[in-house]
């Protein structure tokens, strides 16, 4: 029996703070707290945005760990556990259904890259191994590979896979998946800059960049949509589209980084090959958050 959704709204892909020692989970549980408090509908941790990729594997799932028990039931909490090692992907796959979480986020394989073919297989390899519901996040901008239509088609009635994050950036394909999907699979925006048209295709919600810093600002866009206040929601999707651009002026997570550590949250480090936002970027970006009534 296919699992139930998993949210519906917007989930944060969560920072990771971190110095040069390591994570900083004095400031790691700070930012978890506020996402709570602002009224997040999820948060995933040690995604894209939470630099999962130059996380050691201890450190990947200490922090699985330290993020779930501070959450303590609080929002639905979905690990980033993805990987182009498949064997990899289901090992930390299954310790995340094992500490508590309520989803996994599963990046397509990146660098090596993948056939459709091998797209279908692997992703079926790692749903199989997994007790709890799986996204598939495509991005192609970052992996190289894109999953296609027919592909989301060939995995919509595994059990385990109930929704896709979408970053391809091409409505027309999204619209052809969704036409093939049905309601299957729960769709999700993996754009900030393409909240509510994703959802007037029949999106679910976003898995955002833009919640770091404005969570319930965020909720409330989807929040009108879904309550028939089409013109609010697109009317915030329209004031806050500087904001985002900005957010991606540089390649993510560098930008939100330097925003998150304006507002205290973190500090402005990130692991290489990533390095802090260049001055003039960021000076645009602090003075667009001062606009919104941010404190940096």
């Amino acid at each position: 029996m296919k699992q139930k959704s998993l949210f519906r709204g917007v989930a944060t892909a969560l920072i990771t703070p971190l110095t040069e020692n390591g994570v900083d989970y004095d400031r790691f549980g700070r930012v978890i707290d506020w996402q709570i408090a602002q009224g997040i509908n999820a948060l995933v941790i040690c995604g894209t945005t939470g630099e999962g990729s130059t996380l050691s594997d201890e450190e990947h799932r200490a922090a699985l760990d330290f993020a779930v028990k501070r959450a303590a039931g609080k929002t639905v909490m979905i690990a980033g556990t993805g990987s182009n090692d498949t064997a990899y992907a289901i090992d930390l796959t299954q310790y995340a259904c094992e500490i508590g979480y309520d989803g996994m986020l599963l990046v397509t394989p990146y660098y090596n890259k993948a056939t459709q073919n091998g797209l279908v297989k692997s992703f079926t390899a790692i749903a199989d191994k997994s007790t709890k519901p799986c996204i598939l996040y495509n991005v192609p901008s970052r992996t190289g590979v894109n999953i296609e239509p027919a592909t989301y088609g060939a995995l919509a009635d595994h059990p385990m896979i109930t929704s896709i994050k979408e970053a391809n950036g091409n409505l027309s394909k999204i619209m052809e998946t969704m036409e093939i999907i049905g309601d299957k699979l729960d769709l999700y925006s993996g754009n900030d800059d393409q909240i509510v048209p994703l959802l007037a295709v029949g999106g679910a919600g976003v898995i955002s960049v833009l919640s770091n810093l404005l969570p319930r600002e965020t909720v409330t866009m989807c929040d009108k949509f879904f309550a028939g206040d089409l013109a609010g929601a697109m009317k915030m999707q329209l004031h806050y589209l500087p904001l985002i651009n900005a957010l991606f002026s540089e390649v993510n997570p560098i930008p939100v980084k330097a925003a998150m550590a304006a507002m205290g949250f973190c500090e402005d480090y990130l692991r290489l090959p990533l390095t802090p936002m260049e001055d003039a970027h960021k000076a645009k970006l602090l003075s667009l958050m001062r606009q919104e009534g941010l404190k940096v």
